[in-house]
């Protein structure tokens, strides 16, 4: 049973993929909605649930809470570290390279990430981490069923409502950084099928509680870092519209709406 509603968040993730896929032409709320998506997931979701999991304290301070900051700091490392790779190799390149003629080819098919000299290897760190966390959501379903069926139906109900945002998410920010489509969709499916190889998963084993929302902690820093300091910054960057803003608000609403009805 756990396995298959898992497939139902398969098809939830690949819908919201598929939506972000096909929205290009209004990239700005596109990106305003994702950030929204972030912002609820970590505020409403990772961060409860962490806190509830790992309920131990490292000098007065919640050990989830720790992570989080951790998780934040880590990603920021990584993004600035690999940034500035990115810069210098770019700098290698144009100065073995001739300049371009004014007949020669535009640069209109390199990705927007690497134009903006964004590092692709954050997007894919970034992504991984997404379809990380799907395996938890699988892990979940699997663990809730195995205490009892009103549980099992209750955590399904959430964890296939927001994988549609987590697909949204997924191939957002793999592509925002400048990795090709075929990239980017390489993580969407993984992440659609992460749920499902993780409720396989607990037919073998089972993750400690305090382990768990460890994790949850250090991915919702991350995750928080990457929509406010990269999505939204880019989002409003060449569109500061209101419209981009309300997307936002919807985002989190969505998740509000969807933490409220499974809860």
């Amino acid at each position: 049973m756990a396995v298959f509603v898992a497939l139902g968040a398969f098809l939830m993730t690949l819908a919201g993929g598929w939506t972000a896929l096909r929205v290009t032409d209004r990239r700005h709320l596109v990106l305003g909605l994702a950030g929204g998506l972030m912002l609820g997931v970590v505020g409403l979701d990772l961060l409860p649930e962490a806190f509830e999991a790992a309920g131990t304290e490292v000098f007065g301070v919640p050990a989830a809470l720790l992570l989080f900051v951790a998780g934040f700091l880590l990603a920021h490392m990584v993004e600035r570290l690999l940034a500035v790779r990115q810069a210098a190799h770019g700098a290698e390149d144009t100065a073995h390279r001739a300049p371009p003629t004014r007949a020669g080819p535009l640069d209109t098919d390199v990705p927007q990430g690497l134009r903006d000299g964004r590092a692709p290897q954050v997007g894919l760190t970034a992504a991984s981490a997404m379809v990380g966390h799907s395996a938890m959501d699988g892990v979940a379903i699997g663990a809730a069923f195995q205490a009892g069926g009103g549980m099992g139906a209750a955590v399904a109900l959430a964890v296939v409502a927001h994988d549609f945002a987590d697909g949204f998410n997924t191939y957002t920010i793999t592509s925002l950084y400048g990795n090709a489509r075929r990239r980017a969709l390489a993580m969407l499916f993984a992440d659609a099928a992460a749920p499902v190889v993780g409720a396989a998963s607990t037919l073998f084993f089972t993750i400690p509680e305090g382990v768990l929302g460890g994790y949850l902690g250090f991915f919702g820093g991350a995750l928080l870092y990457l929509a406010a300091a990269e999505i939204l910054p880019e989002a409003h960057h060449e569109h500061p519209a209101r419209s981009t803003l309300l997307c936002t608000i919807a985002g989190v609403a969505f998740i509000w709406l969807v933490v409220g009805v499974s809860g």
